[in-house]
């Protein structure tokens, strides 16, 4: 665990152990306790750990990283048993407001210490100890989940080969600084949708704003999970979803023309049906940050330049290359062992074709493989393989001769930075004003107006990032729907703990993400 994360464990840890301090402080004496003990972390534990005649090492085991947290709640639960407190509204209060329910109690007139013999008479029935024991297992696991890290599982090969489909994932929420979720009220351990259903697994009764506690900015090559920016708005059917997100549908259907496709899908309620989802509950995403906030990106036949200097590949991005061999006949095995390429046709993405010359090919090879094979002498030539030229981001005319392997020059904005608007960078910046920062920026006649008035200037309110995968001909990243606003990163990819693929793929379990 990076020094940086453990010092957010241990300073929520701290946390945990001080805000109810001013509560216990009241409650101690009626224990036989000096007030002062309260204010002094571990010794308050220690001491409310002896008043109840249980383990006094339990008060010491509390700095294990994260385990700590739930062992002061466990903690605390007993503590509130020897004031006579047993129903679940008290535990509950006691291991999540602490700060607030102690001084309650405190200050309540028929509070009175009982002492551990009295708890010992209390017996809970059976279908409580496992009640309250599922409880405790499901808010755990969620806080870990929330705050810690995450599970995640590929789906698509957009990170191959330094991520490969069915790699299972821990995400580290510390990373970036945990997010608070929008939407609290949601049901444990489900993303957006109850299973087996279309219906939504959360409620938007409660929101809570953007809020981010100990925030750290994201680095350049990252491997960053985040929600997806363009599937605030979705087709709920499953053949749309992310994979045909809403804005593309919207420029198919209409021939190009967006506005004109948006008419055809609201016309159409049974059979587009749409779905507006909160920034917390859109699809995760998993990509490389490129470039981050105030940098200038620009894609050159296929070489990616940030602020003007080439931008090293990954060893395990992709490209395809138009390969001229030196005339040795290819050896299936080889190619697989040596230079990572199946010349088997794969479902999807082929990773070897032979044009009509005998030694001419196209080849998807990783940066890795591509000097490789420079440096044996098998490839007398080798050039990347230009990309398809379409990509929709941004959604103008003006823009359209940028392609996959030829796109930008783009600045990405920074927050604080202020932006002069023109007609060449209107529908670059057009959605980060209107939707992920909540302003009305229209363009009447080419005169700007943000919020009804007139005016050309507009300063950041978040930090945006530019992300790509790291299979570069086979990814829907930011060159097809453009930012990524801060509010929408959830964490980085950390570590693979396991990978099947007909069977475990042994070498990459417990491999780190670089």
């Amino acid at each position: 665990m990076p020094v940086k994360d453990i010092l957010v464990v241990y300073t929520i840890q701290l946390l945990l152990l001080l805000l109810p301090s001013f509560g216990l402080s009241k409650m101690f004496p009626k224990a036989g306790i000096a007030s002062w003990k309260a204010f002094v972390p571990v010794l308050n534990t220690w001491e409310m750990q002896k008043a109840a005649k249980r383990p006094t090492y339990w008060a010491l085991v509390q700095l294990l990283p994260i385990a700590g947290w739930f062992i002061t709640m466990g903690i605390y639960i007993e503590w509130t048993k020897l004031f006579g407190r047993f129903a679940i509204k008290d535990h509950a209060m006691a291991s999540f407001i602490p700060f607030a329910y102690f001084p309650y109690i405190a200050n309540h007139k028929d509070t009175r210490f009982i002492g551990e013999e009295a708890v010992k008479k209390h017996k809970k029935s059976g279908g409580r100890e496992w009640f309250d024991a599922g409880i405790f297992a499901v808010v755990a696991a969620t806080l870990i989940r929330t705050f810690v890290f995450e599970a995640y599982t590929i789906p698509t090969g957009s990170m191959e080969k330094t991520l490969l489909v069915n790699d299972f994932l821990f995400v580290s929420k510390f990373s970036y600084g945990p997010r608070i979720p929008n939407t609290p009220l949601s049901v444990p351990f489900v993303h957006h949708t109850l299973p087996f259903t279309s219906a939504r697994s959360y409620s938007e009764l409660i929101k809570i704003p953007y809020t981010r506690w100990f925030e750290s900015p994201v680095q350049r090559n990252d491997v960053v999970v985040f929600n997806f920016p363009a599937g605030d708005t979705v087709i709920n059917l499953p053949q749309y979803q992310s994979e045909v997100p809403y804005y593309q549908a919207c420029q198919n259907l209409g021939g190009g023309n967006r506005d004109a496709g948006r008419q055809v899908i609201l016309s159409n309620p049974d059979e587009y049906p749409l779905v507006v989802r909160p920034v917390d509950k859109r699809e995760n995403y998993i990509k490389r940050c490129v470039a981050i906030a105030g940098d200038t990106l620009q894609i050159i036949d296929g070489v990616l330049k940030v602020n003007g200097a080439v931008s090293p590949a990954p060893p395990h991005s992709e490209l395809y290359y138009e390969v001229i061999t030196n005339g040795q006949l290819l050896d299936r095995d080889v190619l697989k062992e040596e230079y990572n390429v199946d010349m088997d046709l794969q479902e999807g993405q082929p990773e070897f074709q032979q044009l009509p010359d005998s030694n001419h090919f196209i080849m998807l090879l990783t940066a890795e493989a591509k000097d490789k094979m420079l440096k044996s002498g098998l490839a007398k030539k080798l050039t990347v393989y230009m990309g398809p030229s379409k990509t929709d981001f941004p959604y103008d005319t003006i823009h359209k001769t940028w392609a996959v392997d030829n796109y930008g020059p783009l600045w990405v904005p920074k927050k604080g930075a202020t932006l002069t608007l023109t007609k060449d960078n209107y529908s670059i910046y057009e959605r980060i004003i209107n939707v992920y920062e909540h302003n009305k920026l229209e363009d009447k006649s080419g005169q700007f107006y943000i919020n009804g008035v007139a005016t050309n200037q507009y300063t950041f309110k978040m930090n945006y990032y530019w992300m790509m995968g790291d299979n570069r001909h086979g990814s829907q990243d930011s060159r097809f729907w453009g930012f990524v606003p801060e509010d929408h990163i959830v964490g980085e990819a950390s570590i693979i703990w396991m990978s099947v693929q007909n069977g475990v793929r042994w070498k990459r379990l417990f491999k780190t993400i670089k």
